[in-house]
C-alpha cells in the first residue's frame, strides 16, 4: 500500500553559517521524519511559505504532524508575555491556520509539545508561561542534555482515549506511561478539547477533540524516546491516514 503523505512542520530560527551569525534557516530534528517513516508514512517536511498556501499544501497531504519549537506568543491567547523564549507570531499564525484547515478536512493530526499547545490555543484554550514544579517537571536551564533526555515522569492516560489506545494501554497496561519533559510552557486550559492525560500534579499532558476528528496532542516528545510504545502515536497517525489512502 502507498505510504500516506504526512506534512511535517519545521521551526525557523537564526543560526550561524558562513553567510552570517544570524542566518535564517528552517530546522527540524530528523527524529520526527524518522518516526513517521518507521511507522509506515512518507514525511514531507514543509517550510512556512510567504503567502497563503494552506489549502494547496493540505490538498497534497493525508495527515499533519505539528512539531516542537519556540514558545507560542502569549498574544495568541490574549495574555501578556512574562517568560517567553523564541516566540514567532508568524509561525503561530501559520500553524493555527494549518490546524483550522486540518480540522475542517478532518485530516489526521498529531501535535507534539508546541504542536499540542497550539491545538489548545486553536480551540479557545490558554497556556501557562511557567512550568508547574515538582512531579518530574523542572526548568530546563542549567540541565545537561543527557539529563533532559533521560528524565521521566509518570502520566495517567484516560481510559478509551485515542492517546491511551495509541500507547497500548500504557507501559504496564494499567493506563500509565513514563514520559520526558522538554517544554518551557504548558497547557493551562484545553478550551474545547478534552484532556486525556495528566501528570500527578495535574499538568495537562495530552488533549484530543471531542469530535470524530482523528487528532491527538501530547506535551512530551515521543520522537526523542526509545521506548517502543511511543512509536504507537506515529503508527496511529499513519493508520488514520491509511483509511483515506487508495492502495
Amino acid at each position: 500500500m502507498t505510504r500516506p503523505r504526512i506534512l511535517v512542520t519545521c521551526w525557523r530560527r537564526p543560526l550561524p553559517t558562513y553567510l552570517g551569525e544570524r542566518t535564517i534557516l528552517d530546522t527540524l530534528d530528523p527524529a520526527y521524519a524518522a518516526r513517521v517513516f518507521d511507522a509506515g508514512g512518507l514525511p514531507l517536511v514543509v517550510s512556512r511559505p510567504s503567502g497563503d498556501a494552506v489549502d494547496d499544501l493540505l490538498a497534497l497531504a493525508d495527515g499533519l504532524l505539528l512539531t516542537g519549537g519556540g514558545d507560542v506568543d502569549p498574544v495568541s491567547y490574549g495574555a501578556e508575555p512574562e517568560n517567553v523564549d523564541d516566540a514567532d507570531a508568524g509561525a503561530d499564525d501559520w500553524e493555527l491556520a494549518l490546524i483550522g484547515a486540518a480540522r475542517g478536512r478532518a485530516l489526521p493530526t498529531l501535535g507534539i509539545c508546541r504542536g499540542a499547545q497550539l491545538l489548545a490555543v486553536a480551540h479557545g484554550g490558554r497556556l501557562a508561561q511557567r512550568l508547574s514544579t515538582g512531579d518530574g517537571h523542572r526548568e530546563l536551564s542549567g540541565l545537561a542534555p543527557e539529563e533532559i533526555l533521560s528524565a521521566r515522569h509518570a502520566v495517567a492516560l484516560s481510559p478509551g482515549s485515542r492517546v491511551e489506545r495509541a500507547l497500548g494501554g500504557g507501559d504496564d497496561g494499567g493506563g500509565r506511561v513514563a514520559v520526558n519533559t522538554i517544554h518551557h510552557h504548558e497547557i493551562a486550559d484545553a478550551g474545547e478539547l478534552e484532556v486525556t492525560a495528566t501528570a500527578p500534579g495535574g499538568v495537562i499532558e495530552a488533549v484530543e477533540p471531542r469530535s470524530e476528528w482523528p487528532c491527538v496532542g501530547v506535551q512530551w516528545h515521543p520522537e526523542k524516546m526509545s521506548e517502543p510504545s511511543q512509536l504507537g502515536l506515529f503508527a496511529q497517525l499513519v493508520a488514520a491516514c491509511r483509511s483515506g489512502v487508495v492502495a
